[in-house]
């Protein structure tokens, strides 16, 4: 089930939810003035990025262009969000790119293979996930872990700009071990190169504090351009990108075999997750029209879909971009128009301007990276997990150090591990509770210092605050039994306050009968109250817990069990059946 109802909710409201172009239904020529404005100004960011980040994966800048196209129809076609943008994204660049270098060289044609095959993969996996409803397995990454990969994606990709920012022949490799070559060509920076890039830079820098509006890449790079051409800055040792080849490929499946397709499926599963976590937040952040709840899983298909035909069409897998989507929204997108508006403008220039891009120096590509890079530095989050949960503060560390020291997929495997692992540490260390009544009330709460509670002699109410499962199963049973046993002598009544136990399963069901029968051999009856979860409550009848109990000792509220069971009421006959 959908952790997020919302996910479902705008599927239920419209009966042709499924149908394409949902995300331009309603549309009208009024409209139009708004998705033209946004759309511009959209190409006009995407172009200079997209580049960028085709550079950042190994790709020649055009390959970007393709994935950005792809990424726009395939979403306008089957998302339903009115302002997600999807594209190259520079959060998955580094993740795929550092996979596909363990298998083929950088640039090569086999490389090229094995990324189309890889975005047909992780396509194919995030839109099964929105056709099947798995809304839910974008909260595998906590908030912690996601802030860990994303400064480690950050400190990735200022370690593969830096040769060219500085002017310095490119590297590959670890991450530690390209750090220890920059230092020792330091020497040999470019100092031209070095202008250009921390020019572009400030640009993009500045002009985000004015207005997120400005297209500062855009500006940032033609300047650099004519800077190129105008002191003949190639002359000078200023590496240029070179005319791209006009034309779009045709399209085709990827060429890579079998086994490739094989040793590309956990890297696969890893990219398709980071690829639902940033979908997800993208489309709950920027809601399509006011009140309306977006539709995630809908959105995992139009992002999925961007990603099989960019893989048709030779490029690498998208996703959904927070930076661009909010620039959308922020310019009087009105649907998904503006983003076919880009798209259309983009592919124009992949068609027939490719000898515009000539001249356009790499610094001034790495620039715009190292803008991203800083701009995905959640500094503020850091600042707030260390004052507030220290213990999450290391989550943060150990991914990001992960993430930068191991080979990058197995840093985001170990962020995910570590974030279902601290979700199942929780679980497991809940301890049953016991209650006191608050004096003069019918409210049951945890006893404090400040109020010991209303006495209720030879009664026990006790509440388990979370699901009960296998994880916690043991520490419930030894809770409980303990809690019994510590006034075995006057207990005759115990009530299992059930309101925040939402799920039992097989391993749980067992250890409360184990419970009830431990209660019955001590003297006392067991009742359950506030049960409150439809699952929980399946989940008694399921397993013969309701019949152990007795539908009669299953209440609405402790203060019914008491009145009903409580010491000195006529205690009903005892339900056979316990194990």
């Amino acid at each position: 089930m959908d952790r997020h109802p919302e996910a479902g909710t705008a599927v239920a409201a419209n009966r042709n939810s499924w149908l394409p172009l949902r995300a331009l239904s309603g549309w009208t020529t009024k409209d139009l003035n708004g998705d033209l404005a946004a759309g511009i100004t959209l190409a006009a960011i995407a172009i200079p990025e997209q580049m960028a980040t085709a550079r950042l994966g190994g790709f020649a800048p055009e390959i970007g262009f393709f994935a950005f196209v792809a990424g726009s129809v395939a979403f306008a076609l089957f998302g339903a969000n009115r302002h997600l943008s999807a594209g190259a994204d520079s959060t998955i660049t580094p993740l795929f790119a550092g996979g596909l270098a363990l298998i083929a060289t950088s640039g090569s044609p086999h490389y090229l293979a094995l990324a189309a095959m890889l975005a047909l993969m992780v396509g194919l996996l995030v839109a099964l996930s929105g056709i099947l409803r798995l809304g839910w397995i974008a909260d595998l990454l906590s908030v912690p872990v996601t802030t860990g990969f994303l400064a480690g994606i950050s400190v990735h990709i200022i370690v593969s700009q830096l040769p060219s920012l500085l002017g310095l022949p490119p590297d590959s490799g670890e991450t530690v071990r390209r750090v220890g070559e920059i230092a020792a060509n330091l020497h040999l920076t470019n100092p031209w190169s070095l202008a250009l890039g921390l020019g572009v830079f400030a640009i993009v820098f500045v002009s985000e504090h004015i207005s997120a509006r400005i297209p500062a890449a855009l500006i940032g790079m033609v300047l650099a351009t004519l800077a190129v051409t105008a002191f003949d800055l190639k002359s000078r040792g200023v590496e240029v990108l070179g005319a791209l080849p006009d034309g779009l490929p045709a399209p085709g499946m990827p060429t890579a075999d079998f086994q490739d397709a094989q040793a590309l499926v956990p890297l696969a599963l890893l990219i398709a997750i980071v690829v639902m976590v940033q979908t997800a937040a993208t489309s709950r952040s920027f809601a399509s029209q006011a009140g309306e709840a977006p539709d995630v899983n809908r959105d995992f298909v139009g992002v999925g879909a961007g990603s099989i035909v960019a893989g048709l069409f030779g490029a690498f897998a998208v996703n959904a971009s927070p930076p661009r989507t909010a620039i959308v929204a922020q310019t009087g997108g009105r649907s998904q128009l503006s983003g076919l508006i880009a798209a259309a403008i983009v592919l124009v220039l992949s068609v027939f301007g490719g000898s515009l891009l000539a001249n356009v120096p790499q610094a001034a590509l790495a620039g715009v990276l190292m803008f991203v890079a800083q701009h995905i530095l959640r500094w503020q989050v850091f600042a707030k997990v260390w004052r507030q949960a220290p213990v999450e503060f290391a989550l943060i560390l150990i991914t990001m150090i992960a993430i930068v020291v191991l080979p990058i997929e197995t840093g985001v495997a170990i962020g995910i591990g570590l974030s279902l692992l601290y979700g199942i540490w929780g679980s497991t260390r809940t301890e049953p509770i016991e209650l006191a009544q608050v004096p003069g009330t019918s409210v049951w709460w945890p006893p404090s210092n400040s109020s010991a509670g209303a006495p209720h002699p030879g009664v026990l109410v006790a509440a388990f605050q979370a699901p009960l499962s296998f994880v916690n199963a043991d520490r419930f049973k030894r809770g409980l039994t303990d809690l019994i046993d510590a006034r075995s002598e006057d207990v005759k009544l115990v009530v299992l306050e059930a309101s925040n136990i939402v799920e039992i399963d097989y391993t749980a069901a067992q250890a409360l009968i184990d419970t009830i029968r431990h209660c019955r051999d001590k003297g006392a009856v067991f009742a359950i109250a506030r049960m409150e979860s439809l699952r929980a409550q399946a989940a008694l009848k399921r397993f013969g817990i309701a019949d152990i109990v007795g539908t009669q000792r299953i209440f609405h509220s402790v203060d019914a069990a008491i009145k009903s069971l409580g010491p000195g009421k006529p205690q009903q006959k005892e339900q056979d059946g316990v194990p």
